[in-house]
């Protein structure tokens, strides 16, 4: 912290005063689970005093279960019901701008199926990560939430069975397709642990779902789907 000081050019007390300064920033930073923290402007007054005049701060999500103390804190006047919804039910939900839903676990297959919607030209409704260990009524609210955004015209379920467990996924589809009264295109991609079983589950619901067995040909099949039911 005080080469980075040193290297403002600051020398003296200025030098012992911007490495504490820095020295807290860290602690902060790193006690407090930041994904961001920025000090803009930070000013050296006329009697040689440094200040923070403006700070910019957010926590990581997934952290938030060790601060609960931020977390009352919390300002949701900023964020959409959806959004605040899909927090309380432990999801990661963001709304776009496209028309086919995502519901995936894990964050960077969530990215992944997105990218693949937009490479065979698609466009996704959303970014929406269910978690590793999600259980029925968390899918189940997942496809509550993708459908309140009234453009979905389509939906993608992309999940591989890691923690998670596919005929968990499965039983979830078949409440959810029950309860929410899914009438657009619906396409399932699974792979992992339980799959047969739950690829047998789908089977056996009757239920009107399109198997997929890559994110190709997934992505292929909603884009089509979804531009045949127009």
């Amino acid at each position: 912290m005080r080469q980075i000081a040193i290297n403002l050019g600051l020398t003296g007390p200025l030098l012992t005063k911007a490495s504490s300064l820095l020295k807290t920033l860290f602690k902060i930073f790193v006690e407090n689970d930041c994904s961001l923290l920025e000090i803009n402007p930070l000013v050296l007054t006329p009697d040689d005093e440094i200040v923070a005049l403006d700070i910019k701060m957010e926590i990581d999500d997934n952290a938030l279960f060790r601060h609960k103390d931020l977390l009352e804190m919390k300002d949701i006047s900023d964020t959409g019901n959806v959004e605040n919804v899909a927090t309380e039910a432990g999801l990661s939900y963001i709304g776009l701008d496209g028309n086919i839903g995502c519901l995936v676990n894990g964050a960077g297959l969530a990215m992944a199926t997105m990218d693949i919607i937009k490479l065979y030209g698609g466009e996704p409704a959303n970014f929406l990560d269910v978690g590793g260990d999600a259980p029925v009524e968390r899918i189940t609210t997942a496809f509550e939430i993708i459908f309140t955004d009234p453009h979905v015209a389509g939906v993608l379920v992309n999940i591989f069975g890691g923690i998670m467990k596919c005929d968990i996924v499965a039983e979830g589809i078949i409440h959810a397709i029950e309860k929410v009264d899914i009438k657009v295109p619906l396409v399932v991609r699974l792979e992992g642990t339980n799959v047969e079983i739950a690829r047998k589950m789908l089977n056996d619901s009757k239920l009107n779902i399109i198997f997929a067995d890559s994110m190709k040909d997934a992505s292929e099949k909603i884009i089509k789907a979804v531009n045949e039911n127009k």
